[in-house]
């Protein structure tokens, strides 16, 4: 692909997707939840 077509598709749809996906990134301290709590907080309330 030319510059000038990468140039006119960052136009036409924005930025290009990010290099790497959440998953294989460091995940923020306050962001950081095991998926026990996770779990945990989708319990309904019927289920004690």
């Amino acid at each position: 692909m030319t510059p000038a077509e990468r140039a006119r598709l960052a136009r036409i749809f924005g930025d290009e997707l990010p290099s790497t996906t959440a998953d294989e990134r460091t995940p923020e301290p306050d962001s950081v939840q095991s998926s026990d709590d996770w779990l945990r907080a989708q319990k309904p309330p019927h289920h004690g």
